[in-house]
């Protein structure tokens, strides 16, 4: 409720469209509704404008999907044939593609520690990342083979085949992956540079700042920071926790900090960050995601929280913003809650469905 409602001027929405109309007759009250738009814009729901793009995007690709669950298998004449195309694909894919990492190199180089959780870290990545390898070496070969006419065209394989025409993740692949939305093109190009970023870690050494989207247990990650804080000052693990600070896009982040890591790769549905005022704000106009500020993840205890006006913002590995419960009590798609500095109430950015995302 607000106090201001009974003033004739108050306007119940940024545009001005909506308020109280002057006092009169039935007929009065009737025209003055007429006036009112067709189609409500989403500043009625205390949304920002760019959730009618939102929105639209997701009808789109509802009716996208619908209409490829209709696609038969016939080709038109002139063009290249679905199985030629299938097979281009399934080649770039095998090339792109890098072989399983070497574990016992890698537990050799980065033993167990009980002082350097991150050693654990890598290596528990390395073997997930392992387990997804194998399935798409195995399943693309059989593909292959499949297409030649050397094996039988299992169910399985054939499934894998309409996802790739489709450009969509196959089935097979999901089941050992990590979670993501993207194409399969997109997602491809996403694994190779996680890859990448893990052998240059086996290469080089742990970098100076993480890209928290490229693994594969976020979790783990989080916990191995917590955990290295907590053995190097003798504290209980169960109270130690996150303290987040935005640091200024001009920081020297060649040099690790002393506790804690430096973090990038995450993104902002809902609003944007102003490197300026070191704040969130309001989205721009018809962009829906921003990046987020590189954050220092510091590991303290609960009374030594740093306090200042902030949003809770939580963080989501997709733009799904939904998942299941792990055996480890972890969400597959929930990470962390975030405290972003912000100069308006909670309430504003939730009626904004402000959230970040790492893919």
């Amino acid at each position: 409720f607000q106090v201001n409602i009974m003033d004739d001027n108050y306007r119940f929405s940024p545009s001005g469209l909506y308020y109280a109309p002057e006092e009169g007759d039935h007929e009065s009250y009737i025209e003055f509704f007429k006036q009112m738009p067709i189609a409500a814009d989403p500043e009625v729901f205390g949304l920002h404008a760019n959730a009618d793009i939102t929105k639209d995007q997701q009808e789109t690709d509802l009716m996208c999907n619908s209409i490829l669950l209709t696609q038969g298998n016939a080709t038109s004449g002139g063009g290249k044939s679905k199985e030629e195309t299938l097979a281009e694909v399934a080649a770039q894919i095998a090339e792109s593609i890098p072989p399983v990492f070497d574990l016992e190199l890698a537990n050799y180089k980065y033993p167990v520690d009980y002082y350097e959780s991150m050693n654990s870290v890598l290596c528990q990545e390395l073997v997930r990342f392992n387990r997804l390898l194998e399935v798409i070496h195995a399943s693309i070969g059989s593909f292959q083979l499949a297409l030649k006419g050397q094996i039988v065209m299992t169910g399985e394989l054939d499934a894998l085949g309409n996802a790739m025409f489709d450009g969509k993740i196959p089935a097979m692949w999901a089941k050992k992956s990590y979670p993501s939305l993207q194409p399969l093109a997109a997602y491809i190009s996403e694994l190779v540079r996680r890859l990448e970023t893990l052998q240059k870690w086996i290469d080089e050494g742990a970098p100076p700042m993480f890209w928290i989207t490229g693994f594969f247990f976020t979790h783990a990650f989080l916990t191995g920071v917590l955990q290295n804080y907590a053995r190097k000052y003798k504290l209980p693990i169960d109270t130690v926790v996150f303290d987040f600070e935005a640091m200024p896009a001009n920081h020297d982040f060649t040099k690790k900090p002393d506790d804690g890591a430096y973090c990038t790769g995450m993104f902002i549905e809902g609003a944007k960050w102003s490197d300026e005022k070191m704040t969130l704000v309001e989205s721009d106009p018809k962009v829906l995601f921003t990046e987020m500020p590189v954050f220092w993840f510091k590991p303290t205890t609960q009374d030594k929280r740093a306090d200042f006006p902030h949003y809770l913002c939580p963080i989501y590995r997709t733009a799904e913003r939904r998942g299941v419960l792990a055996t480890t009590g972890h969400s597959s798609n929930f990470v962390i809650n975030l405290t972003v500095p912000s100069d308006k109430p909670q309430n504003h950015w939730i009626k904004r469905g402000v959230a970040g995302l790492l893919s």
